[in-house]
């Protein structure tokens, strides 16, 4: 029901939370996905989505590379269109996160959030969206963050880096509509991952997460949960659905009403 089946996909960032359920949702619609992390090592290796002997598992391709590097993008989108054929479907799921006082922060830190979080997807978008044209179809979808469109204390160079990301894919998404290659956004919240674990250790700043934090100016999640990865999985298949074919130019918030966006 959803188109995917057959498809050749790319995503990026794939080993992480959200990645990892994207590539699994993707495989169990029928595509055929290429996992592009830094945590994979190899390229080409069979990597099993869910269980072993998952019929969806045999969809999927491993592939190890840095997101800002432009000949690996290049050669590892030779190997899915000899693979697969023609890509049709690019998700840019990469990111890094580093909190605290802008003020702070230091150089390499700001460069590492450029390169992963914008660089990569620039990377991508040219390399993939480049190969679509002469098939004048396509779907790009860039996972960004809420915090790109609500100020956040502590997040300003996160969020600058993914205000970028969707700031490109969507001015890509005008470049290239009359060619019939759809680019869209989504903005996760708070979501159930290492990464915010990381970033909210305690039971103490989940409930902040949850409930809200005056001092740091948030009003907490108003469907009172923190998003699964499933979740944000499920609106990423959603716009590279047929089911989605008319939507475009499009930022889609998957938060739970954080950022009380409309």
């Amino acid at each position: 029901m959803t188109g995917l089946d057959g498809i050749a996909a790319v995503v990026t960032g794939a080993a992480g939370g959200i990645g990892s359920r994207v590539v699994e949702h993707l495989a169990a619609e029928g595509a055929y996905v290429a996992s592009v992390d830094t945590a994979h090592t190899s390229v080409g290796d069979r990597k099993v989505a869910g269980q072993d002997g998952d019929a969806a598992g045999s969809r999927v391709t491993r592939h190890g590379a840095d997101v800002a590097d432009a000949e690996a993008a290049e050669r590892i989108l030779d190997h899915v269109e000899r693979e697969h054929g023609p890509v049709g479907l690019l998700v840019n799921v990469a990111g890094v996160l580093h909190t605290g006082l802008l003020t702070d922060l230091t150089d390499t830190a700001w460069q590492e959030l450029l390169a992963a979080n914008t660089t990569g997807v620039l990377t991508w978008c040219r390399a993939v969206v480049r190969r679509m044209t002469p098939y004048r179809r396509g779907s790009v979808i860039t996972v960004a963050s809420n915090s790109a469109g609500t100020p956040r204390a502590g997040m300003a160079a996160y969020a600058a880096s993914k205000a970028a990301a969707g700031a490109l894919t969507l001015g890509l998404g005008l470049e290239v509509a009359r060619l019939g290659i759809r680019c869209n956004v989504v903005c996760p919240g708070s979501t159930d991952t290492p990464m915010l674990q990381r970033m909210a250790p305690t039971p103490q700043a989940r409930d902040a997460v949850l409930h809200g934090d005056p001092t740091a100016f948030r009003i907490g999640i108003p469907l009172g949960r923190l998003a699964d990865p499933d979740d944000i999985a499920a609106a990423v298949v959603f716009l590279a659905s047929d089911q989605a074919r008319h939507i475009t130019l499009h930022s889609l918030y998957v938060d739970g009403g954080a950022a009380l966006h409309g």
